[in-house]
């Protein structure tokens, strides 16, 4: 049996990508299908997590990219990088539920602050993460991270972002140095 890495491919997202990107993110977070996964959200949020216009205004957006990562000929992963100042944004990051687990959000993370460093000579990538995922932001603190307290409130009653489960949501900023 073959045990060797596959190798990851990475480009930027182009409109023809927008339908497949969508149901990636959906299925990474939202749904029966996301809890395949451990970065599912299907407990506290319910509905939507994007959706096409959201994404191809990621994609067409100026400075910003939707890194597209491909294994085998096929997306597996995405992650949004937005340049802002000194600082850039990483945002709808999204592992197929299936491959969470072996390594690939690492990967994927290093090389997208690897390439924000590169491309726009940030010192700094910021993220928001929504509060009560205690797990995801101690895997994000064990890359690197770490909590600001600084918080933004969830959008109540706004749709495209999900329906919420719980009145308690709130979006908490995460920042790490890029040396």
């Amino acid at each position: 049996m073959d045990t060797a890495p596959r190798r990851l491919t990475y480009r930027d997202a182009t409109a023809a990508d927008v339908d497949a990107l969508v149901a990636l993110i959906e299925s990474a977070y939202r749904g029966e299908a996301s809890r395949a996964g451990w970065t599912t959200e299907a407990d506290i949020l319910q509905g939507q997590r994007t959706d096409p216009q959201g994404v191809l205004e990621v994609v067409k957006a100026p400075d910003s990219r939707l890194l597209t990562v491909e294994r085998e000929g096929g997306i597996v992963a995405c992650c949004q990088l937005e340049h802002r100042g000194t600082h850039a944004y990483f945002g709808m990051f999204a592992v197929s539920p299936p491959l969470q687990g072996e390594g690939l959000g690492k990967e994927i993370i290093a090389e997208a602050e690897r390439q924000a460093r590169e491309m726009w000579g940030v010192t700094e990538m910021h993220m928001t993460v929504i509060s009560v995922r205690e797990d995801l932001i101690a895997w994000y603190e064990r890359r690197g991270y770490r909590r600001t307290g600084e918080t933004t409130p969830f959008p109540y009653g706004d749709e495209r972002f999900g329906i919420p489960q719980r009145d308690d949501l709130r979006f908490e900023l995460l920042v790490k140095p890029l040396a």
